[in-house]
């Protein structure tokens, strides 16, 4: 099948996870697309199979393993891998980097930068300099000066059966909205712009918690009321924690933030849900992550983002009570009584 495309080299994904998978399914209806994977093995039964993973690989995805290959072939690259790995990735892929490419990642991660041999146990207050959002690690490791992200509520599995959906590009330069919407739209999927790319960044970040919580809340079939006040409630909670780290609330309020809280906070093809019901079914958290094929941004989130609440002096409670349950042994029954209890009288808060 010809490309439809008006970009004549092809356009890089780096991570063959289910989102990246997605994203270059996406790509792939009107571009042809190079997709490296980390792995021989799987780089060549992407090619070989058309499958992997339960996804229908395009026609137009080639897989590779050689990232000098996918630097020098593609200037826009969608790196999509966990962000335990992404610096390493950046660093991997750096050398080969200049300053016309384009990068525009879709990780949902934090990571912290805290001096050799450090843990956040060592820090009394952890400084915004201490936490390092995606587009700053780019920044951080490469030459690239023009950088972006997407996020919005974007189950992969529902993106691969086509159904309809939606995401925001968000970056500092208009250039990469533009181009990002250009690769990205279609009849079935919409994509908005924002210039807010840190607030957009943390929007994908900050709702994993609250998908977590509204997990175990499902696994102990406490109903829908419960989630609405969960939900309701932890936005306002993304929105203080993100404020302070930098990002705007119009980001938080749109559709990378309460869109993908929503669609995470309801969806069993979460991650970080399905880490919040098993939790309540009883299972111990390493048993779970054991299991799973891929990462829960939320836990290490929750981690990070406690801290930054006692740091900054920021009132967040579900971010502390899955705190206690995740690294303290609390139960979920008492930080749901905690939370119950939990001191709030103003509705609307934030605005």
């Amino acid at each position: 099948m010809a490309s439809k495309s008006t970009f004549k080299k092809p356009i890089g994904v780096i991570g063959a996870g289910s989102f990246g998978l997605s994203v270059a399914n996406l790509l792939a209806e009107n571009n042809r697309v190079l997709l490296y994977a980390r792995n021989p093995q799987v780089v060549d039964e992407i090619n070989k199979q058309k499958v992997y993973d339960g996804f229908e690989i395009d026609d137009q995805i080639e897989a590779i393993n050689d990232m000098k290959l996918l630097a020098e072939q593609c200037d826009i690259i969608f790196p999509v891998v966990p962000s335990s790995n992404f610096r390493e990735m950046i660093q991997t892929l750096s050398p080969y980097l200049h300053p016309y490419h384009i990068l525009i990642h879709g990780t949902k991660g934090l990571e912290l930068s805290l001096g050799e041999g450090k843990s956040l146990s060592d820090y009394e207050v952890l400084e915004r300099k201490h936490i390092r959002t995606m587009s700053e690690v780019i920044r951080d490791e490469s030459v690239v000066v023009r950088v972006g992200c997407l996020a919005g509520p974007n189950l992969a599995r529902e993106i691969s059966q086509k159904l309809p959906a939606a995401t925001v590009i968000a970056s500092h330069f208009d250039e990469v909205i533009q181009i990002g919407q250009q690769l990205l739209r279609s009849d079935r999927f919409q994509v908005y712009g924002n210039k807010d790319l840190i607030g957009v960044e943390l929007c994908g970040v900050l709702k994993n918690i609250i998908a977590i919580a509204s997990g175990a809340l499902g696994g102990l079939k406490l109903g829908e009321n419960a989630r609405s006040l969960l939900i309701s409630r932890g936005i306002a909670e993304i929105i203080f924690l993100g404020r302070a780290m930098g990002g705007k609330t119009q980001s938080f309020i749109g559709l990378a933030g309460i869109g993908d809280l929503v669609a995470t906070s309801h969806s069993t093809l979460s991650r970080n849900y399905t880490v919040g019901r098993r939790l309540a079914e009883g299972e111990k958290l390493e048993d779970i992550l054991a299991d799973m094929k891929e990462v829960a941004e939320g836990i290490n989130t929750v981690r990070i983002a406690s801290k930054i609440a006692e740091s900054f002096k920021i009132r967040a409670p579900i971010t502390e009570a899955l705190h206690r349950v995740l690294f303290e042994g609390t139960t979920i029954d008492e930080a749901l009584q905690y939370l119950m209890k939990y001191p709030l009288n103003a509705d609307v808060d934030f605005m």
